[in-house]
C-alpha cells in the first residue's frame, strides 16, 4: 500500500512541476514566494519546489524509508532513539 501511495505522490509532484503555469494563473501568486525567492519568478519556484518535495516524500514512501526519515528529521523533537 505505501507503494501505491508513493506513487500517487510523485505524480501529484511531477504534475505540480508540469503545470506550474496554470497553477499560478489558477490559484495566484503566493506572496510569501515573491517576496523571499524572487520578483518575476518567485511563485513560480514555490511552487516547482512543493512539487520537489511531493517526489522527494513518494520515493521515501514507496521504498518504505519515510518512517526512518520522519524519525530522523523530527527526533530532536520527539526525542526519537534510532538504534
Amino acid at each position: 500500500m505505501k507503494f501505491f501511495i508513493g506513487l500517487i505522490l510523485i505524480v501529484i509532484g511531477l504534475t505540480i512541476i508540469y503545470k506550474t503555469e496554470w497553477m499560478v494563473n489558477n490559484f495566484g501568486r503566493n506572496e510569501f514566494f515573491e517576496r523571499k525567492l524572487g520578483t518575476s519568478g518567485g511563485s513560480r519556484l514555490g511552487y516547482k519546489l512543493i512539487g520537489i518535495i511531493f517526489i522527494f516524500l513518494g520515493i521515501l514512501s514507496a521504498t518504505g524509508s519515510i518512517d526512518g526519515f520522519m524519525g530522523w528529521a523530527l527526533s530532536p523533537l520527539t526525542k526519537y532513539n534510532m538504534q
